[in-house]
């Protein structure tokens, strides 16, 4: 527990009700998006880059450790308190400083839903490209600690292909800018890189420089349909190889079709074996012949039906099926094990294949949810926790699958980070002297190891 004289120093630097230590609290504060758990000794929420500050030196002197939170949407345990910890939430800072539609920038605070920030730039005709599934909820600070992805990384790159300068402050206390308001802006070392996707183990960002884009001129929406799950994933390369990039690539199997449907009602086919939502967008001349070409090549692949969204509704209620598709599996079983590999857009099918032995090696359920373009795709193994055997298979199928995606050159987290649920493999992807790397540049930031304590790192 935190001694009233810290208790009493937090309030005082934040006011009282940004301070909580009621075991209420810390319980909810506890868990993110993971099955993991954590309690810390409080919870912070500064609204100011100079209470961050405050903070970071007092538990300097405090020799507290302090971990960062958004919205807690995290899936891979980056946000769970550990050891002697305080939680920084930053749901708190939330101001949209400045949308500058001229130079494409936007400057927000870390506290901001992507979903409102969405709002503000779609008044302008504008939008920010990265849209994680749960852009709704999660918060940019936490987007950009993952380097989150989403439906229309594909076309238009993940959240690091649109920061273009960061306010941080280290763990000493320091304030840092990096980068600039443009891509140009980054001399010397590119420090606002190397903090995009480091989930507050190196600093703790308080103003992030967005690129923004103007919204599309047109867009059109469409769904393939098909009797299994090696013809949707043969489609996607067919796709890129005809020289088109669609804006999203995104495949459901069937058991997320009927949990998807079980929750939203979007009237997709229950005995599908899988589908494809495709989307594109570009000026209006170019989408009829893209939809031609598209429809084509899906019947091509042995899809059984092609559909174009002819109204906002439908293509809203096909999205609100994607979108929930994580949510709806608690339908089958309580618990479940998201998996974000990325391999090779042509090694796709394979990967595809590959799943599907694991799941009948070790004799469990797994649905296959993926931004199927670029590969990144989320094996979601539903299981429940409470059987212990059931559990042990989870967790030997977890390992068979980020083998099988290195083994077909991709990586083991395309968009979820490592936290805590992925620095066990972090060896199997990286040499010894590359983890080496990792952790000289964790102790040039953080000597004293104060920021987010036992994440990516076993440190």
């Amino acid at each position: 527990m935190l001694s009233q004289t810290v208790i009493n120093r937090l309030k005082e630097i934040l006011g009282e009700k940004n301070v909580v230590t009621d075991q209420v609290g810390l319980f909810a504060y506890g868990y993110d998006a993971t099955l993991l758990a954590g309690q810390a000794l409080g919870i912070v929420f500064p609204q100011t880059t100079e209470q961050v500050v405050e903070v970071v030196k007092y538990m300097n002197e405090q020799n507290i450790k302090l971990i960062p939170r958004g919205a807690g949407t995290n899936l891979s345990g980056g946000t769970i308190p550990t050891e002697n910890s305080v939680i920084v939430g930053f749901g708190r800072m939330t101001k949209i400083h400045e949308i500058d539609t001229e130079n494409f920038v936007a400057v927000v605070e870390p506290g901001t839903v992507n979903f409102d920030l969405q709002l503000e730039l779609g008044k302008k005709g504008f939008y920010y490209p990265p849209d994680p599934a749960s852009y709704k909820a999660s918060t940019m600070g936490g987007n950009l600690g993952e380097c989150s992805g989403g439906p229309r990384c594909f076309k238009y790159g993940v959240t690091r292909d649109y920061i273009l300068g960061l306010e941080v402050v280290l763990p000493n206390g320091q304030v840092i800018e990096t980068g600039g308001r443009d891509f140009l802006s980054e001399s010397g070392y590119d420090l606002t890189r190397l903090i995009v996707g480091s989930e507050g183990t190196l600093g703790f960002i308080t103003k992030i420089m967005v690129r923004v884009l103007p919204k599309p001129v047109t867009t059109r929406t469409m769904l393939a349909i098909y009797n299994t799950i090696e013809e949707a994933s043969l489609t996607v390369a067919a796709i890129v190889s005809a020289g088109i990039v669609p804006t999203t690539l995104e495949l459901m199997d069937n058991l997320l079709i009927n949990t998807s449907e079980d929750a939203c009602h979007a009237g997709l086919p229950r005995d599908a074996g899988a589908l494809l939502i495709i989307e594109i967008d570009g000026e209006p001349e170019d989408m009829d012949q893209q939809v031609q070409v598209i429809d084509e090549i899906t019947k091509k692949a042995g899809a059984r039906d092609f559909k174009v969204a002819t109204t906002a509704a439908e293509v809203d209620q096909l999205w609100l099926a994607r979108r929930v598709a994580i949510g709806s599996v608690a339908r089958v079983k309580p618990s479940y094990s998201l998996q974000d590999i990325t391999v090779p857009r042509s090694t796709f099918p394979a990967a595809v294949t590959e799943v599907l032995k694991i799941a009948k090696d070790f004799n469990l359920l797994i649905g296959i949810l993926a931004h199927a373009g670029d590969g990144n795709f989320h094996p979601l193994v539903i299981f429940d926790q409470r059987d212990e055997d059931e559990v042990k298979r989870v967790h030997a199928a977890e390992l068979e699958i980020c083998k099988m995606a290195l083994g077909l050159g991709g990586t083991i987290t395309g968009e979820h980070g490592i936290g805590l649920l992925k620095k066990k493999y972090l060896d199997l992807q990286f040499k010894p002297v590359e983890v080496d790397a990792f952790k000289k540049i964790k102790d040039t930031f953080d000597p004293k190891n104060l920021f987010n304590p036992g994440k990516i790192l076993n440190i």
